[in-house]
């Protein structure tokens, strides 16, 4: 199930004022249209700095213009104008559903030409000169995906600096820096989040209510296409949504590409998550439960992920509570090594060796 703990109280004046303050949702109307953000009795907003938002580029590819994740937390806190979306060139995802108290005030991406497109289109006031200025005088940073697996590094000086971070999935390409990233909040006692958008979609949240009724799960199957640790997460993750967390070992008895993993958890219980590039399998995602009562299956609705995303996000900043624990996350990251490097070296591999690396 998902679970809450409490954070320390924040030093920090603003989030004391805003601790009673609701995320909603509303159609996302272009610029120039009534916001919702200014809106009575909603409190004062939440002064969101995104940082490597503007481009994407995947593995090492050069980045171009445009990002899913950057885009689409744009536009959920600030709207658009549709007429200069329209203009827009590469990946744009227009929000249609608003986020209330939050506004984007700082953007920052390595391409700043394509930082100042976004901004423009967007109505971001304030395009920086770096990624630590994007950090300076907000209420909480969020970093996109953009491509890298690298985007943990963005995250080490707000961490430091106490303003509450969110750092897009996957947190690390590896457990030992995961586990660097998670050190850094712990000691800084700053808020931090890194998580799939699928953990908190409606129907995995409905999945997680439902799931008692099918009575005791020994067996279950995960499945999404692409990368195992960059994608694979998202299957990962909406397993442990359901049924927590507790693996202990993997065996990748797949083929390169074409990744078949049994995931074991402490409790004996088995996953198979399977993971494969686009040339082996159509993406998508889904989760299979088979319990002693009753067996369900689930193909996600991906409508609006993001703004899912975002709204858990601002509810950590608000509350200081912690949906997804940081440490439930590096376990995460350490059974996508363990699966990855199981089919490298032809053996089941422990997730306490990897954590230990």
């Amino acid at each position: 199930m998902i679970r809450e703990c409490d954070y320390s109280v924040s030093r920090r004046q603003f989030l004391a004022r805003t601790s009673s303050a609701v995320i909603a949702g509303t159609l996302a109307s272009p610029m120039g249209l009534p916001s919702v953000l200014g809106a009575a009795g909603s409190g004062p907003k939440i002064r969101l700095g995104l940082i490597s938002a503007a481009t994407y580029g995947y593995m090492g590819a050069p980045r171009i213009q445009g990002s899913n994740h950057g885009t689409a937390f744009s536009t959920c806190c600030n709207g658009y104008d549709e007429a200069k979306r329209k203009q827009f060139q590469g990946t744009f995802v227009a929000a249609r559903k608003r986020v209330e108290g939050a506004q984007v005030v700082k953007i920052w991406d390595p391409v700043k030409s394509a930082a100042e497109r976004l901004a423009d289109v967007c109505s971001i006031p304030t395009v920086c000169d770096t990624a630590e200025e994007c950090s300076e005088d907000v209420d909480a940073v969020a970093i996109p995906d953009d491509g890298t697996g690298e985007q943990w590094k963005f995250a080490l000086t707000p961490l430091r600096k106490g303003v509450p971070t969110f750092c897009d999935k996957p947190l690390a390409m590896t457990a030992r820096k995961a586990k660097e990233v998670a050190e850094v909040a712990r000691q800084a006692g700053t808020p931090f989040m890194s998580a799939s958008a699928l953990r908190f979609l409606p129907d995995v949240l409905a999945l997680v209510r439902e799931a008692p009724s099918l009575g005791a799960i020994h067996l279950a199957t995960a499945v999404c296409g692409n990368e195992l640790v960059y994608y694979g997460i998202h299957a990962l993750e909406m397993v442990y949504a359901v049924l927590g967390r507790g693996a202990v070992s993997c065996l990748n008895i797949g083929q390169p590409g074409r990744n078949i993993v049994r995931v074991r958890f402490a409790d004996g219980r088995d996953l198979m998550l399977m993971v494969a590039e686009p040339q082996w399998m159509r993406g998508g995602y889904q989760i299979n439960l088979y319990g002693a009562n009753g067996w369900k299956s689930l193909t996600p609705n991906l409508d609006e992920l993001y703004w899912y995303l975002l709204e858990k996000f601002l509810e950590l900043v608000r509350t200081k509570k912690e949906t997804v624990p940081i440490e439930e996350e590096v376990e995460v990251i350490a059974v996508l090594e363990a699966g990855k490097r199981s089919l490298v070296e032809r053996r089941e591999v422990t997730v306490a060796e990897v954590l230990e690396t």
